[in-house]
């Protein structure tokens, strides 16, 4: 007995067990008060079956039986449960049987059961499942009998694969067979598996003139592809296009139109994929098939929302969205709430956009989209840090990347911990995250949506560094590529970035040749530019008051507009930003301000503009920004009373205030030397290669009282010229901050 029901599973029910030891019943229930006597079994807890107490016990039985009893114990297993399946509980039935003729070594029998087992784990979204029972029929399919998979009849088909044009009626093909392990896999997170399936089908229709399927193959193989970054997966789609022309309409037609658009979205966005889409909605209306309507339509819904249809666009999600739900279009969903969510933080609506990925991560975890969960995470996090909710947004990012199963998945989460890096000054993390990202990404497939991401993560790492020069060519070559229509989501912060490494460096000569002509490349990039709607439009008006200060043309006035439009749109990061730039333009250019001051005297407003921006970027950990706010701060002589010290952000004291800054490593040497904190700031600028007069400018003092610091601090240490006192600054490593001509809010 106890042999028997170690074969039957790691538990097995009393109905069952005794149908299949064929003992009296005293004598079972004997040897069951034995084994459970004994420990070697136990009740199942709802009390209808039995188990073994330690699953290495039921391997040393099941190990000990020899082969042809095995197979003879499963074949009473399975002879049972199909004679009676309410022996067992009718989810598991199906599988159980599949399970017991596989192990019985029977074909005939277990063909059949296994394929009727795959279609219920599909049902149930349990995809890895599918494919193992799947792969058991593709193992079995030669040894069963020629009438039995004659016999064998599809349940349903593949997502659009064609349930049309078959030699020989509608018996289950091979082929089929194989469509739907290309499905299952790619589903179960399986990308090499599904790819290896495809192009084996389509080596098997290379002898078949069968344009419908081959056609559906090799969209499968485009979309597989690019998941596995072999390629841009063009090439396939234009082969299907040529072998579904001129053949009457169907669902592999849609199907087909339906894929060409969503490529054309990410790669070469432009009018005509509008037409494509619209193109694929027809026919798949045309020919009944919904499930292709629907995809078309989802991008369709895109394209409207980054041409400026933003309500218009965002509707028609919604409502794609709730048809693909009500259907069961499990695929429909997924890839509709990564785009709806994405879409929505792309025309700024990120506290929509975090509500949206709520209700898609609970789709996608429901139908077992792990891979779409990733994605609809991967869109959370970036909006969670739109929102200066960055502590949210780093475990989001870190959930993305633990359930990514595709590269192109587990890159969007390396980048999105790129960014968070970045903002928070942690340089090391977001090197490192950047290599995993373009690592992820590889290079045969690039997609506007994530190179000029990528291009924005690689210009403000240069730019930390010091390396100015380098952020520009980074600049020159995306500017070289060209920005695509419907890309301006990614393009505008990609500016405000390179502008910010501009101005910074204005006045240092290693950085003058050339600046001009990136400037007007800039300036003609920002017109060419969209601001149909308010994230964008502040954007533009970040850039163009970046590009006065660059030009050394700036006036509070521009950046007083660029605060007034981020301060709707719940931007914390950007505006703190912006208001730091306003109040460093104020103390500049006080007599040309005019805007947004209500009352205030310039100084008093830039004080206020000082003290909000570094609350609220000390709230939110953006480490860098607070470090220019404080040194902005220090060179205006502005005290930041009850502010937190950004060196020392998140260390709490007893108070429930945070610690006192520690004093910087550079400042005892500096003290040692008998440098004032005046003749410190000084020395930082001069060690920075500023002259006089650019000295007076960031000091806000006159260049007369910079040339009486300049001349006290060579005296102090006993050098000849500004040369030697930068190299001594330099040597003892007196100043571990950023400096002014460093771009390092980039």
């Amino acid at each position: 007995m106890v042999r028997t029901a170690a074969e039957g599973g790691s538990t097995v029910e009393h109905e069952l067990l005794a149908a299949v030891c064929r003992m009296p019943e005293d004598d079972l229930i004997e040897a069951l008060r034995a084994a459970v006597g004994s420990n070697t079994l136990v009740p199942t807890q709802d009390g209808t079956g039995y188990r073994f107490r330690h699953a290495l016990a039921r391997e040393a039985v099941v190990d000990d039986l020899l082969p042809g009893e095995r197979t003879r114990l499963n074949r009473r297993y399975a002879e049972a449960l199909e004679a009676n399946p309410s022996l067992v509980r009718t989810e598991v039935c199906a599988a159980r049987l599949a399970s017991y003729w596989y192990k019985a070594h029977d074909a005939a029998k277990a063909l059949p059961a296994v394929l009727a087992a795959s279609v219920q784990a599909r049902r149930r979204h349990a995809y890895a499942e599918q494919l193992r029972l799947l792969d058991r029929a593709l193992e079995l399919w030669d040894d069963a009998p020629t009438e039995v998979r004659q016999g064998v009849r599809p349940v349903d088909y593949a997502e659009a694969y064609p349930a049309c044009g078959c030699h020989g009626g509608d018996a289950l093909r091979f082929l089929d067979l194989l469509a739907e392990i290309a499905v299952a896999a790619r589903l179960s997170g399986d990308i090499e598996r599904a790819f290896m399936i495809t192009k084996r089908a389509l080596r098997s229709l290379r002898q078949e003139n069968d344009p419908l399927r081959t056609a559906w193959f090799l969209v499968q193989r485009s979309r597989l592809c690019q998941a596995t970054g072999r390629g841009n997966g063009w090439e396939d789609l234009g082969t299907a296009q040529e072998l579904v022309r001129g053949l009457p309409p169907s669902s592999v037609h849609a199907q087909v139109l339906a894929a060409v658009a969503s490529w054309e979205i990410l790669h070469e966005p432009g009018p005509d994929t509008f037409a494509t889409a619209e193109r694929a909605v027809e026919l798949a209306q045309s020919v009944g098939d919904e499930e292709a309507e629907l995809n078309s339509r989802v991008t369709l819904a895109g394209l409207r929302v980054d041409s400026g249809e933003v309500d218009e666009g965002l509707a028609d999600f919604r409502t794609s969205l709730e048809r693909a739900v009500d259907r069961g279009y499990f695929a429909i969903v997924g890839r509709g709430q990564i785009n709806y969510s994405s879409a929505l933080e792309g025309v700024g609506r990120s506290r929509e956009a975090v509500e949206a990925t709520e209700r898609g991560i609970e789709l996608t975890t429901r139908y077992g989209l792990k891979d779409s969960t990733s994605w609809v995470l991967g869109n959370r996090a970036e909006s969670l840090q739109s929102l200066g909710r960055w502590e949210e947004a780093g475990r989001a990012a870190a959930e993305a990347g633990r359930l990514g199963q595709n590269p192109r998945a587990c890159a969007l989460a390396a980048s999105r911990r790129t960014d968070l890096a970045l903002d928070q000054g942690d340089l090391a993390e977001a090197e490192r995250e950047l290599a995993v990202a373009q690592e992820y990404y590889g290079t045969h497939d690039p997609q506007p949506q994530s190179s000029l991401v990528m291009t924005r993560h690689a210009l403000r790492i240069a730019a930390r560094q010091g390396r100015v020069l380098d952020a520009r060519s980074i600049l020159q070559q995306a500017l070289d590529a060209g920005f695509p229509p419907g890309t301006q989501r990614y393009v505008w912060p990609l500016l405000w970035a390179a502008t910010t490494v501009e101005a910074d460096a204005r006045g240092l000569p290693a950085a003058e040749p050339g600046r001009a002509a990136i400037l007007a490349r800039i300036r003609d990039a920002a017109k060419r530019l969209p601001r149909l709607c308010p994230v964008w439009s502040a954007y533009g008006l970040a850039v163009d008051a970046e590009l006065r200060r660059a030009e050394g043309r700036e006036t509070p006035d521009a950046w007083a507009g660029a605060v007034a439009a981020f301060e709707p749109l719940e931007r914390p990061h950007e505006l703190a930003r912006a208001c730091y730039r306003w109040a460093e333009s104020l103390l500049h250019g006080s007599e040309r301000a005019t805007a947004g001051l209500h009352g205030r005297t310039p100084r008093e407003a830039a004080v206020l503009l000082i003290g909000q921006a570094h609350t609220a970027a000390v709230t939110m950990g953006a480490r860098p920004l607070a470090g220019e706010l404080e040194l902005l701060a220090q060179r205006a002589r502005i005290p930041l009373p009850g502010l937190i010290p950004a060196t020392t952000a998140g260390t709490a004291t007893d108070k429930g205030r945070t610690a006192e800054a520690p004093a910087p490593s550079g400042a005892a040497p500096a003290e040692s030397l008998g440098l004032t904190p005046r003749e410190r700031d000084v020395l930082r600028l001069v060690a920075d290669g500023r002259s006089n007069r650019q000295i007076a400018d960031a000091l806000f003092i006159s260049p007369k009282t910079a040339s009486v610091h300049v001349s006290n601090i060579l005296a102090k240490l006993g050098v000849s010229g500004r040369g030697e006192a930068g190299a001594v600054a330099h040597r003892l490593r007196l100043f571990g901050e950023p400096t002014p001509g460093q771009a390092p809010s980039a």
